[in-house]
């Protein structure tokens, strides 16, 4: 049994071993199809038979680009990552994907940025750090108990 599993991270699904882990400017490319040589290179990557491993901060960090960088629609945003972290052969690596998608299909119609905080309330789930210590009471939206310290 690895890491991931004896310690209650990450994804279960049953699949080989061997995970590749993707960083942002990988994900990004793969979304935006730009630069085109770098896109067909990440497609090859995500798109093949490798496991692929993600990292809750690269989804944050691809949000931000896509929103900041690319104009990129926050509805839109939300639908690529979900779609990204449902293919067979992609694993979020600290967080369990279904949470994961439950926290970003109710952020799809959130007002402000509530793409980080779904990551963010996503992974203490995953990890039963509840309640949630913040400071932000807009965090209670995602249906998490929060304590503010």
């Amino acid at each position: 049994m690895d890491c991931a599993s004896r310690c209650g991270m990450g994804d279960r699904r049953p699949g080989p071993r061997r995970v590749i882990g993707a960083d942002t400017s990988v994900l990004v490319r793969y979304l935006v199809g730009t630069p085109p040589a770098q896109s067909r290179r990440a497609g090859r990557l995500i798109d093949g038979e490798e496991q692929i491993g993600v990292s809750v901060v690269a989804l944050a960090e691809c949000a931000h680009v896509l929103r900041t960088q690319y104009g990129v629609a926050r509805r839109d945003v939300v639908d690529s990552l979900i779609a990204l972290v449902q293919r067979e052969n992609v694993r979020v690596t600290d967080a369990r994907t279904d949470i994961l998608v439950a926290m970003l299909v109710r952020a799809r119609a959130m007002s402000g940025r509530p793409i980080p905080d779904a990551l963010i309330v996503g992974a203490a789930l995953a990890a039963d750090a509840v309640p949630l210590a913040t400071f932000d009471t807009e965090q209670r939206r995602y249906g998490i108990a929060v304590l503010e310290p």
